[in-house]
């Protein structure tokens, strides 16, 4: 029988700048509003209950000089302001809408601080001890850190992320994440491969700031299945209950289906803003039960690595950034989230930056500013 005539996925196919078609700059906002359905694998979850949302427009937010220049940006997506059940702010790009999955990128990170949270309050995990102790394969380059350090960027391994550099490891990292086709036809990495690959001398970090690398989260939820003994999606859909959202949790994975925590989420800015709302609960979930640690999540606040200018005002905190007052993420492209424990607001940006690197440090600053701005408002009670 002949061979039937095939060509590689163009959309995952490496093409200009060491990069997926998805992720080039003529591409990329595309790729971003898509990924849910452009990933190579990927896995959903729908909550059983739907946190109800309703429209209380504050227009002191949309009359924030802050607000009107960011969202007229040409890079802006979505933008959502919840407290409690009031939606206070929301606004959409023309290209773009309220029911509509964008990928949060690394704001998926701090689930880990919801499900390593609760692992540590289970007494499962304990935060002192080495990576080796519970996964005993992994290569040198976590070998001999702690949670602790993993959970707060705080390790030294040949793993880097320089976004400006097309040749990163991060963009190898892709291969399991199921955003590229393999460097080498039927050799495909799986997260469980790719991992123990990263490799140290001294995983001790001197910079003397958080020293960011998108494995460290993968590293922790493999960690997670092996100190519970439950599959990393079953936690996802137990965070989705938790979070009680409209419409699906979507997840991209490796091949062999675990998920990628640091940066594979994608959902719409309503539903972030719902899930961003555990933490203003404290880790609880819509129905009262704790799906994170209230403790862990006030240590988050008071604790961590401080992060490198341009936000070094900001710390790196159980996989959460935080100023102490709020715990929130960013995500690579132009994503953040920031969820303030004082008001209870819950602040989401989407964005889709189309330069070469969809990476800019300074870029964040005013949405950071922004978000932290609009949860230090006066609210009735």
């Amino acid at each position: 029988m002949s061979q039937i005539a095939s060509e590689p996925n163009p959309d995952l196919l490496v093409g200009a700048d060491n990069k997926a078609r998805w992720n080039q700059p003529d591409h990329r906002r595309h790729g971003f509003h898509n990924l849910y359905r452009l990933a190579r694998y990927a896995t959903s979850y729908r909550a059983g209950r739907v946190m109800s949302l309703h429209k209380r427009a504050d227009l002191r937010i949309a009359d924030m000089e802050s607000v009107r220049r960011l969202t007229s940006l040409p890079w802006f997506s979505a933008m959502a302001v919840v407290r409690g059940n009031d939606v206070l702010y929301e606004r959409y790009a023309p290209d773009f809408g309220p029911d509509r999955p964008h990928s949060i990128q690394s704001i998926s990170k701090t689930m880990l601080n919801l499900i390593l949270g609760r692992l540590l309050d289970d007494g499962k995990i304990e935060l002192g001890r080495k990576v080796a102790d519970y996964l005993p394969w992994i290569g040198s380059g976590y070998a001999g850190s702690t949670l602790q350090q993993v959970m707060n960027m705080d390790v030294a391994n040949d793993y880097s992320e320089d976004y400006s550099d097309s040749h990163s490891t991060v963009f190898a990292h892709e291969e399991a994440m199921a955003l590229r086709l393999p460097a080498t036809a039927g050799r495909e990495h799986t997260m469980r491969s790719f991992l123990p690959t990263i490799t140290s001398r001294d995983t001790t970090n001197r910079t003397g700031h958080a020293d960011y690398k998108s494995a460290n989260t993968d590293v922790l939820a493999m960690v997670v299945e092996a100190a519970s003994g439950r599959p990393m999606r079953t936690y996802l859909a137990d965070i989705a209950d938790a979070a009680g959202i409209e419409g699906c949790l979507h997840m991209t994975t490796d091949r062999e289906g675990f998920p990628t925590a640091d940066g594979g989420v994608c959902v719409t800015a309503r539903d972030l803003a719902r899930y961003g709302s555990i933490f203003v609960r404290r880790g609880k979930g819509i129905d009262g039960q704790p799906i994170g640690s209230a403790s862990l999540i006030e240590r988050s606040l008071k604790g961590g690595v401080p992060m490198p200018t341009p936000r070094d005002w900001l710390r790196y905190s159980n996989q959460t950034n935080t100023d102490g007052r709020w715990l929130g993420h960013g995500g690579y492209g132009g994503q953040y989230m920031i969820a303030d424990l004082t008001s209870g607001v819950v602040g989401v940006f989407f964005s889709v930056l189309e330069d070469k690197d969809a990476y800019d440090a300074s870029y964040y600053v005013p949405i950071i500013k922004m978000l932290s701005d609009i949860g230090r408002l006066e609210f009735k009670a």
